[in-house]
């Protein structure tokens, strides 16, 4: 042992990068103790000082406090078990900046006032219990009396958002919007609405068939992207093939009435914030986006109600 080499405080802070006020400290801590001293009463280390300082560095930048550092480099505990500690304090930190950053992120988008980032952070602490009842009472009241027909359990699960253990900024910000759009009673009540004209389109006999919107965006998909003007007399096959089809799938004639009653299942729908629910709700859970109903439903009425006879005076 008496040949092995000796480094000077000042040889280790060279090899190693670090201050000479840093070694010392840790030497002081009992972290990274000198081997000896030399006959003038310096501080000396052993070989295995290099590799102790740079592990004792290496845990210090990944947040490591020196108490346990010193019991790892001592072999008073294992380091994978104070790895995986760590590492799950990390991921819980990480987690809180991310809602902060989301929070902050829509604060700062909206111009939003104290009042509103109170909410808004509100909204992001709320246990996976409180999000799972704010989400059942917005598809409750939209869905209220169907849940007993076949086909609507499943709709109200594929529109229910679950937010990840471990969200991304993105995903959080969607949560907070898509939670104000829960708790929005105007949106409650034109989904509502919706609901219940697509449940009275259904209530026919024979197979399930598909609804208004469902017939207007694929019948007006071409025209919207040609850019014709749904006024014009080039619409007039476009409008025609869709009170036809939607007039054959319900057994009534294509006339007047009809297309009042296509008219009105169509005004609902005819909201942005729909199809944004949708797209929050894919972000949410890892899912890809749909094509948006909108364009394809304004689309439709401009041009149905250029071609309804005038209100009687």
């Amino acid at each position: 042992m008496s040949g092995e080499t000796r480094h000077t405080i000042g040889e280790l802070a060279r090899r190693t990068g670090l201050s000479v006020k840093t070694i010392r400290y840790y030497a002081d801590s009992g972290v990274v103790p000198p081997t000896d001293r030399s006959p003038a009463g310096y501080r000396r280390y052993g070989p295995a000082a290099v590799a102790r300082l740079e592990l004792v560095r290496t845990l210090r930048d990944l947040g490591v406090d020196l108490a346990t550092i010193r019991r790892v480099v001592n072999q008073e505990v294992p380091l994978p078990e104070v790895a995986a500690a760590h590492a799950e304090a990390l991921a819980v930190q990480i987690r809180v900046l991310r809602l902060r950053q989301a929070v902050l992120t829509v604060a700062a988008r909206r111009e939003s006032g104290p009042a509103e980032v109170d909410e808004l952070h509100r909204l992001a602490q709320l246990t996976t219990r409180e999000r799972g009842q704010l989400v059942a009472d917005f598809l409750g009241s939209v869905f209220a009396g169907l849940s007993d027909q076949p086909a609507y359990p499943g709709v109200m699960v594929s529109m229910t958002p679950e937010l990840p253990d471990d969200p991304s900024t993105e995903q959080v910000e969607a949560w907070l919007e898509l939670a104000e759009l829960c708790r929005d009673r105007e949106f409650r009540a034109r989904m509502r609405r919706l609901v219940l004209q697509h449940a009275a389109d259904h209530d026919v006999p024979g197979l399930p068939r598909p609804d208004a919107v469902a017939v207007v965006r694929d019948a007006v998909a071409a025209a919207l992207a040609a850019g014709l003007d749904p006024t014009s007399p080039d619409a007039d096959p476009v409008v025609a093939a869709v009170t036809s089809r939607y007039a054959s799938l319900h057994g009534h004639p294509d006339d007047a009435n009809l297309r009042q009653r296509l008219l009105d299942r169509l005004v609902p729908a005819n909201d942005p914030r729909r199809d944004r629910y949708l797209d929050l709700l894919a972000v949410l859970n890892g899912w890809s986006t749909g094509d948006a109903t909108v364009p394809a439903v304004d689309w439709f009425i401009r041009a149905l109600r250029a071609r309804m006879p005038e209100p009687a005076r």
